[in-house]
């Protein structure tokens, strides 16, 4: 029997106004994503990716079509249902890190948790276990200022598993990075699949899209 998806998109469109100019983005998305797929979402700059991705993680909504997570219908879900998917069904890593430059590795990580009622004893110390586990033990006290690119995508990292999601969704996670440090990235996100995450790519490189199994090619708003 196989398994129901964990996102269904039917007929998403997306459209923006610019003066009194309607702007269709997306037209007519339908994709499913089932549990521990690896999914990379390629296209050029204005191809609607980006829109997608937006959509995807509960950050915008789509102008019309149903968007179906774990079977429930959310085209209709208030701003703090969606707040609340976000925060606990999905970790995002985005191309500039999004770390805030003044406060720790540590710190960054926990941000998620603010308004959580977990206890901050047992999140520092799982935050601490994440940054470990991602070869930034030694950094945990350091501020973003003080690491290269590739450890601020670590601390990201950690920053997106601290609520135990079952999706990643990253947004060109190795835009600002060298190759070699980019391939790291993906070993660690690719790792990350294979111990269950679901994982979602954007990305406009076509050697990061490999390493994923799946691709989804976005073209003019369509998947083609």
């Amino acid at each position: 029997m196989l398994e129901n998806p964990l996102i269904k998109l039917i007929n998403i469109k997306k459209s923006f106004f610019i003066g009194n100019k309607e702007i269709e983005v997306l037209k007519g998305i339908n994709l499913d994503i089932y549990p521990n797929d690896s999914i990379a979402i390629i296209g050029q700059s204005g191809s609607g990716k980006t829109t997608l991705m937006n959509i995807i993680g509960c950050m915008d909504r789509a102008t019309s079509g149903t968007y179906l997570f774990k079977g429930k219908d959310i085209t209709t879900f208030s701003d703090d249902e969606l707040s609340s998917i976000r925060n606990e069904s999905i970790g995002f890593v985005f191309q500039q890190f999004h770390l805030i430059p003044y406060i720790t590795s540590i710190d960054n990580v926990i941000l998620p948790t603010i308004y959580s009622k977990k206890n901050i004893t047992d999140v520092k110390n799982k935050a601490r276990k994440l940054l470990t586990e991602l070869g930034m033990g030694d950094r945990i006290y350091n501020k973003p200022t003080q690491l290269s690119g590739g450890q601020q995508q670590r601390v990201a990292i950690a920053r997106a598993l601290i609520n135990d999601p079952e999706i990643i969704l990253a947004d060109e996670p190795t835009g600002a990075l060298d190759t070699k440090t980019s391939e790291e990235i993906m070993d660690i996100l690719t790792d990350l699949n294979k111990k269950g995450k679901t994982l979602i790519i954007i990305t406009h490189e076509p050697y990061i899209a490999k390493r994923c199994k799946k691709i989804i090619r976005i073209s003019d708003g369509k998947i083609v």
